[in-house]
């Protein structure tokens, strides 16, 4: 997972690239690959939510995330990580994160 943050204006600009064939159940039966897509995404910054996605399989592979958020109202600043979590439908999680710029 790639994750870029930037500070601008006292807004903080998220870009995320997840990895993940985001296959379901016809696509991965037709490329004979296993089922898995990212179900939930959250980003956090000092311990606070400041974004939440639920997904499914009707996302492209590798998906693009992209959000704004208020600096001042998450108490962020630069040099503070933003952390992005997901868990896929088989319970696997993985974690990034990328400190404000």
């Amino acid at each position: 997972m790639k994750v870029k943050a930037k500070l601008k204006k006292g807004n903080v600009s998220v870009k995320v690239l997840a990895k993940s064939p985001m296959a379901g159940k016809e696509e991965a039966a037709k490329k004979k690959i296993d089922v898995e897509f990212i179900t939930h995404m959250t980003a956090t910054v000092n311990g606070a939510v400041v974004w939440e996605a639920s997904t499914g399989p009707f996302l492209s592979k590798n998906p693009y995330m992209q959000f704004v958020f208020n600096a001042a109202a998450a108490g962020a600043k630069k040099g503070d990580k933003v952390e992005v979590n997901w868990v896929d439908n088989n319970g696997k999680t993985k974690k990034g994160g990328k400190k404000i710029k």
